[in-house]
């Protein structure tokens, strides 16, 4: 397929790769590996194969931009950047047989796995898997999910011990103490008519007479 009818050209484009910039050599293996894509399709197995090429031709681009070119993020990228050919192949026999080489890592999966599972309490295991293949298009399988999540205490079993915990805390819970009673004074008993109203003594002061008379 010819590459001169603008199409290699918006493909670099939308890759951020000037085409300007390229040497000889790398227009050629870009052009090779534009031709190669537009062939055989962007599938998983053929995106694997490309970009491990890319990554370890010495082509002299970033792993961004190589990213870019695949449709790929910059962190699967890395990942790849580090893997043999053989393990290359072996990774993709893995998804095949819907078993992924390698374990969910947490810090890619925890959080939105771990808001899934509460959030949809009765959502069964494959439930859970068809949720990560469509988030992060992975297949995993049901084992590897079920060691995942025993080991972060998100499987039901861990899930209900908890809730249990929870339960039993609140019930022995001491209840509040009610408010206290406040007895009003007693009123004053009723005078007869006509009774003056006795006064208190001033204070620091005696009922007994101290002045004293005068002498005759």
């Amino acid at each position: 397929m010819a590459t001169t009818d603008g199409t290699f050209s918006r493909w670099l484009t939308q890759a951020g790769v000037a085409a300007d910039r390229l040497t000889v050599e790398q227009t050629a293996i870009l052009q090779a590996a534009f031709r190669f894509r537009q062939r055989v399709g962007e599938d998983y197995f053929s995106t694997r194969m490309l970009g491990h090429f890319l990554l370890h031709c010495g082509l002299g681009l970033r792993v961004a931009q190589i990213a870019r070119l695949l449709s790929i993020s910059r962190p699967t990228a890395s990942r790849q950047q580090g893997l043999t050919s053989k393990e290359v192949i072996q990774t993709a026999h893995h998804r095949m047989a819907g078993r992924p080489h390698g374990k969910l890592l947490p810090r890619y999966y925890a959080g939105p796995i771990a808001e899934f599972v509460v959030s949809h309490p009765d959502a069964s295991r494959h439930d859970t898997l068809d949720f990560i293949e469509r988030t992060f298009g992975v297949r995993v399988s049901t084992v590897a999910l079920h060691r995942y999540l025993k080991k972060y205490g998100l499987d039901r079993a861990s899930r209900v011990a908890v809730l249990a915990t929870t339960n039993e805390a609140a019930a022995v819970e001491p209840a509040a103490s009610p408010p206290a009673l406040i007895i009003p004074a007693e009123p004053p008993a009723a005078l007869p008519p006509g009774q003056p109203v006795p006064l208190p003594a001033p204070p620091f002061s005696s009922r007994r007479r101290t002045t004293r008379g005068r002498s005759c």
